[in-house]
C-alpha cells in the first residue's frame, strides 16, 4: 500500500465486535486476566501495553517502513529513552552543530551527568564527520534534517555509511520532514525519532513522541526501558495522534506549497537579509533535499537586515502568524528562536543568530499569510 493508504488503514482494522471504523480509546489502566498470567492479547497493564497505543505504533512503523515503533509521552521522552537504551556511561555521541535546543539541553545538562559525552559537528560536511569519527570511538551519530531552526540538509545515506563504517549507530530526528516527505530508515538510519506533537498530530492539541526502529535488534531493550521508566503515550493522546496521521499527506502538501510561496516572497523583500528554506534554488542543500525528500517542508527561517531588534519586532506584529513555540500544526506560528525554543543553547557553540525568525507555515490561504508577513515587515 502507498503512504496515503497506510496512514488511514495501517494498525486500524474495523473493530471486530462492533465494526467501528475508528479504533476505540481504551481508557483503562488494567485488564482482566484469564487466570494468573493468562493475559488477553498480551495486555496486563497500560504502562506496558495499551490497544490504542498499539494501533498508533503499528501505523507509525508502517509509515516509516520500520520494524517496530514505540509511542511516548513527548518527543524528549522518546529521545531520552532511546539514548539510555543504546548508550551507557562512557559512550560518545556526535550531534549536529545546529541541533534543536531541547536536544542539546538533554545532552549538555542531563546525559553528561550520566557519563555520556557529545561533540557538535557540522553534519553537512561529511569530511568533518569522518574526521570526528576517526578521532574518537563513537557509539552514536545523532542527526536532524532539515535542522531546527537553520534548515540545513544532511546527506543521510552518506552519514549512515560513515557512522556504520566507524561502528556507530545513526539516529535521525525526522520531525521537520515527517515520514511523508522523508524516510531515513530507507536511507540507512538505524532509528528515527519524532515529536509527534508536530506534523504527525498536526492540530496543536496533543503532546507526544515516537521512536521507530529499522530492525528488531534493539526492540526488546527499548521496550524494557520504556516500561521501566514509564514515559508512555496515554490512550487519548495516542488516539488524537492516530487521527492526525490520517490527513498527514494532504496537510503536508499544503504546508509545502504555502511555505514555498512565503520563502520566495521573503527572499525578494528588502528587509530580509537571508532566507533558510531548502526549496529555494540558492539554498546549499537544495539539490540534496530534492533527491532525498518528496517535498521541501513547511518550515521557513529568515534573518532580518536590521538585526535582532527588528526580528523581535516582526514576531510581535503578525496577526495570523501566532507568536508561540512548537510547529507543525494547521495554524501558522512565528517565533524568535534565540529567546524562545533555542534559548538553552545561548552561549554555546550551537547558539542561533539573534536576528533569526522561524516560521511554521500552516495551511491557511497563502495570500492571507503573505499579506500578514508584509505588514509585519513594513
Amino acid at each position: 500500500m502507498n503512504f496515503e493508504t497506510l496512514a488511514i488503514h495501517a494498525g486500524q482494522e474495523p473493530d471486530p465486535v462492533t465494526g467501528a471504523v475508528v479504533p476505540p480509546i481504551y481508557q483503562t489502566s488494567t485488564y482482566k486476566q484469564d487466570g494468573v498470567g493468562g493475559t488477553r492479547g498480551g495486555y496486563e497493564y497500560s504502562r506496558t501495553r495499551n490497544p490504542t497505543r498499539t494501533a498508533l505504533e503499528d501505523c507509525l512503523a508502517a509509515l516509516e517502513n520500520g520494524s517496530r515503533a514505540f509511542a511516548f509521552a513527548s518527543g524528549m521522552a522518546a529521545e531520552d529513552c532511546l539514548l539510555r537504551t543504546l548508550c551507557q556511561p562512557g559512550d560518545h555521541v556526535l550531534i549536529p552543530a545546529d541541533a534543536y535546543g531541547g536536544t542539546y539541553r538533554l545532552f549538555a545538562r542531563v546525559l553528561t551527568r550520566w557519563g555520556i559525552t557529545c561533540d557538535a559537528v557540522p553534519q553537512t560536511d561529511i569530511e568533518a564527520v569522518r574526521a570526528a569519527l576517526r578521532g574518537r570511538q563513537t557509539r552514536l551519530v545523532w542527526a536532524e534534517t532539515p535542522t531546527n531552526p537553520l534548515l540545513s540538509i544532511v546527506d543521510l545515506r552518506a552519514l549512515a555509511g560513515e557512522a556504520h563504517e566507524a561502528g556507530a549507530l545513526l539516529v535521525t530526528d525526522n520531525t521537520f520532514a515527517s515520514p511523508y516527505l522523508q524516510r531515513p530508515l530507507d536511507l540507512g538510519a538505524d532509528a528515527v525519532v519524532h515529536s509527534t506533537t508536530k506534523y504527525l498530530g498536526g492540530h496543536s492539541d496533543v503532546v507526544g513522541g515516537a521512536v521507530i526502529l529499522r530492525d528488531a535488534t534493539h526492540a526488546g531493550d527499548l521496550a524494557f526501558t520504556q516500561n521501566a521508566t514509564g514515559a508512555v503515550a496515554g490512550p487519548f493522546d495516542s488516539w488524537l495522534t492516530l487521527r492526525g496521521l490520517k490527513t498527514l499527506a494532504v496537510r503536508m502538501d499544503r504546508h509545502c506549497a504555502n511555505a514555498a510561496r512565503i520563502a520566495e516572497m521573503l527572499a525578494a523583500h528588502p528587509a530580509v537579509r537571508e532566507v533558510c528554506y531548502p526549496g529555494l534554488p540558492g539554498h546549499p542543500g537544495h539539490k540534496l533535499a530534492a533527491a532525498q525528500m518528496r517535498g521541501f517542508g513547511g518550515m521557513v527561517s529568515f534573518r532580518l537586515a536590521a538585526g535582532a531588534g527588528k526580528a523581535v519586532d516582526v514576531c510581535g506584529r503578525t496577526r495570523l502568524f501566532t507568536l508561540g513555540e512548537s510547529l507543525g500544526g494547521v495554524e501558522s506560528l512565528i517565533e524568535h528562536p534565540a529567546r524562545m525554543t533555542h534559548a538553552s543553547a545561548a552561549g554555546s557553540p550551537l547558539e542561533v543568530p539573534a536576528d533569526l525568525v522561524r516560521l511554521s507555515v500552516g495551511i491557511e490561504d497563502a495570500d492571507d499569510l503573505l499579506e500578514d508577513l508584509r505588514q509585519a515587515l513594513a
